[in-house]
């Protein structure tokens, strides 16, 4: 099962027992609880899902310490917070303790208000480590399409990068305001654009510049000439296909991807590449210099989340490394029974989150353990590996 149905499985749960939820307490465990698992936090382990959070900074408020609903750590670092309210009552803002709590800790980037129904995100982007006033994403459990879903990965326990949120959030909230600006300016286009356009018409060919004074009479005359012109040039925008005409040149494409293999300072300095890690990529290497197909050259991304191994870019990955003192295990991009059977001796899961293809979770107890799942590395490096030959030409012999 995939992330897409996990979610619509949540939903229809939802929105059959919905109306028999009363207060904020059996909104969290029938209607949040069942969203956060989808999310593939485990629910059941309190280091990973945290209720009822107190922090050491606390302060005692009306003789109690001020906590939030929800805390959720990855590989014992918390990454996310989360109020409840009660099924029904609003999510327009958040109270005062979730603020003081996501501002206190830098590791958390993502600040969650719901009521079980509704789910408000909010990070940091106006001011570091300050909790914004306004969400960034907002995502409706009984009303939602594949881009809503799409938007929601970012956050699913074996996705979560805090700085790919913090870059998608920034993209998205600016993307919304330039729709509705871009929206605005095409169906009553202001006397500034008007007149903005008049004075670009010489650009396109001398013939049509305007060589008069752009007074409000001019204005005036040209208005009904602009509308005719936008209604024209969406019309030949949809008849060339509009997702051709926006589309990235590959150059760029290229481009965005190295540039998203530079770590980030701010985030690399919350990140502790530990020894077992290194001692599993060196492993890991010494496994796929077998293939007699692929000679990639491995590299590793390390995160909050999980230690990725790809072949020389983020995105080309074909091994995650989960190896946190309480949970130990690895993702690759292979199904279930293919997993199963070159690793017959070792506990094997689906993950239901969408990576873009099949992917399994293999439970490991250390890193010795890839000694024995050497034909296991080697099929899933040269199957991915196998994506990118045509690529780089080269990559054999590199």
């Amino acid at each position: 099962m995939g992330f897409t149905e996990d979610i619509a499985k949540v939903s229809e749960h939802v929105r059959k027992r919905a109306d028999q939820v009363v207060g904020e307490e059996a909104a969290k465990m029938a209607l949040i609880v069942p969203f956060l698992s989808a999310l593939g936090y485990d629910v059941y382990d309190p280091n990973e899902v945290m209720p009822e959070y107190v922090a050491d900074f606390a302060t005692r408020k009306a003789g109690q310490f001020e906590k939030v609903d929800y805390a959720l750590a990855i590989n014992g670092t918390t990454v996310m917070l989360l109020e409840a309210k009660a099924r029904g009552q609003k999510v327009e803002a958040h109270d005062g303790q979730l603020r003081k709590y996501f501002n206190a800790l830098v590791t958390t980037k993502v600040g969650i208000v719901t009521n079980g129904i509704e789910y408000r995100f909010f990070t940091d982007l106006h001011s570091q480590n300050i909790m914004d006033n306004e969400p960034f994403f907002a995502f409706n459990i009984l009303e939602y399409d594949s881009k809503d879903i799409d938007n929601l990965k970012f956050f699913h326990r074996d996705n979560f990068d805090a700085t790919a949120i913090t870059s998608h959030a920034e993209e998205m909230v600016y993307v919304n305001g330039m729709t509705q600006l871009v929206g605005n300016l095409l169906r009553s286009p202001s006397d500034e654009f008007i007149h903005f356009l008049i004075g670009k018409l010489g650009t396109i060919s001398p013939k049509y510049e305007f060589k008069g004074k752009k007074n409000s009479n001019v204005i005036e005359k040209f208005k009904p000439i602009v509308k005719k012109s936008i209604q024209g040039s969406l019309v030949d925008l949809m008849t060339r296909s509009l997702n051709q005409e926006i589309s990235q040149p590959v150059e760029e494409l290229e481009q965005v991807s190295e540039e998203e293999d530079k770590p980030e300072e701010s985030q690399e300095s919350r990140i502790v590449t530990t020894a077992e890690e290194i001692t599993a990529f060196e492993k890991i290497k010494t496994i796929t210099k077998a293939s007699k197909n692929y000679n990639f050259e491995l590299k590793y991304k390390d995160t909050t989340s999980y230690f990725g191994i790809n072949l020389g870019k983020s995105t080309w990955w074909f091994l995650r490394l989960y190896l946190s003192s309480q949970k130990k295990s690895f993702i690759i991009r292979l199904n279930v029974d293919e997993v199963k059977s070159l690793a017959p001796n070792f506990e094997v899961q689906e993950v239901t989150a969408s990576l873009g293809d099949a992917a399994s979770k293999i439970i490991i107890s250390s890193a010795d353990d890839f000694d024995k799942l050497a034909s296991l590395i080697l099929r899933s490096y040269e199957v991915e590996a196998s994506k990118h030959q045509a690529l780089i030409p080269d990559a054999k012999s590199a």
